[in-house]
Parts: structure tokens; sequence; C-alpha cells
């Protein structure tokens, strides 16, 4: 199981690193999924930050703890992956044995008929629609947002579904929803059929990912935590390594 600490040598920050984190920095908190549904502004504030973060989000690429976890897949030592980000790097570093628990920002969900579209497709229809339209990023956050003032957003037009109209949003569980029962069931029959359990690069404050670590202690399977920092399972861990992921996972010989 994998979070936002993989992907921080990657060039994409994570919330919670002391000192370091989007929490730490600043006091911009991620976006609540009641708001976003509920709230046109609060969309076409989503969408203009996004669109001016997107070249930058999806451009970045896998680091070789995404390439080793690639690697053991390959030379079947890896029975599953399963990964709390968004960014779409173990996808592009080859993994194919994966669950998105939270979604992935690559792909765009209609609210209203359920339909799936490309991200990048999205980027073409926002700069049609806003072929004037500028502004200057603040600061790139996780989930590939940016922090844009009130004037910036206010002319920035959003397009809706090509299909039914609805509005759109990313195909990601964002802060106040829930991972799908049947996702969550999915996972926990992958930890039953494994013989041990890594944790790489997450601190496992959220419930959505520390549940995985109750089955694998109830089914006593080894716990390895591989991370920076105190995470919520170091008690439950036969071994916990305090090491950035992409220095320490390459060295392992899954052979």
């Amino acid at each position: 199981m994998t979070g936002a600490g993989i992907s921080t040598e990657s060039g994409i920050p994570d919330y919670r690193s002391e000192k370091v984190g989007l929490y730490a920095r600043t006091d911009r908190r991620p976006i609540q999924h009641g708001d976003f549904v509920r709230s046109a502004p609060v969309r076409q504030r989503y969408w203009a930050r996004n669109f001016v973060g997107w070249p930058q989000f999806s451009s970045h690429q896998p680091n070789p703890a995404h390439w080793a976890l690639s690697n053991w897949e390959r030379l079947g030592k890896l029975h599953w992956l399963v990964t709390q980000n968004v960014d779409a790097l173990h996808t592009k570093a080859g993994s194919q044995r994966l669950t998105e628990l939270h979604g992935c920002m690559h792909r765009v969900l209609c609210l209203d008929c359920g339909e799936q579209t490309p991200r990048g497709v999205l980027q073409e229809r926002f700069q049609v629609l806003n072929p004037t339209w500028s502004a200057e990023a603040h600061g790139l956050a996780p989930d590939g947002d940016v922090f844009l003032t009130e004037e910036e957003v206010q002319s920035f037009q959003v397009p809706s579904c090509s299909r039914c109209g609805g509005p759109l949003k990313p195909d990601v569980v964002f802060f106040g929803d829930t991972v799908k029962p049947d996702k969550v069931d999915f996972v926990h029959k992958r930890v039953k059929e494994a013989d041990s359990l890594l944790v790489v690069g997450s601190s496992l404050q959220v419930y959505s990912g520390y549940r995985f670590i109750l089955t694998a202690r109830e089914k006593k399977l080894p716990i390895v935590i591989l991370n920076i920092g105190p995470t919520r399972s170091d008690d439950l861990a036969s071994l916990k390594l305090d090491s950035r992921c992409g220095e320490l996972l390459p060295l392992i010989d899954p052979r």
C-alpha cells in the first residue's frame, strides 16, 4: 500500500510531512466533497485552479520507488498494489495489479450520467472556452490544485458533460466522501490472500488506508512500514524503516 510519500520524490508535495507538507507550510486545506457537489462557484474555483496546475501535475514521472514495485510485480513477487494516490504514477511505471483507492486525477466523471472522459480531453475544452484567460499560479498542491486569487477565478468558463450537460468532477474521492464499498471489499480480499503487507510512504492517518492494516493484523500478517516520520500503525509493525522510498526500495532484491 502506497501513500503520498512515494510521490514526493517525483516532485508532488504531500499534505502531512513534518515541516514540509502542505498542512505544515500553509493554512490551505483540500476541497470538501459536499462543497464541490452543492456549489457551482466552488466548482468554478476548483476547475480554474486545476486547469492552471494540470500541465505541471500531469507531467510528473515515476521515481525509482514506483519502478521497483512495478518490477516486483513483473517478477511475481507483488500480489497486489493499493495506492492512496491520485497521480497515476504507478500506472505510468507499468503496474497492472493495482487498485487506486481514491481514484485518479487523469479521469473526469459526470456527476449526473457517470460518463468518464480523460482529463487531457477536458483540458482542450477548457482552452477553447477560455482562449484569452490567464492566471498566475501560486504553488502546487498534492492533487494538482494551485492557488489563485478570486479575481482570476471569476471570469473562468467551465464546460459541462458533453453527453448530458451535467457538472464534471475529477474521478477522485474528495475529503468528506467515502470509497465505494465494493472497492474496499476487493482490497480486503487481496490483503487476506497476501503473506505480508508493506506500507510505503503513508502516515496511515486516513481511515480509508488504515483499515487494511487492521485486516492484516487480524490475519496475523507481518506488517512493514517504510515512511519518513511516525505513522498511526508503528506499534503494529514488525519492521519500521525511516527512509526515502526511492532510495530504499530499489536496494531490496525481491528474488
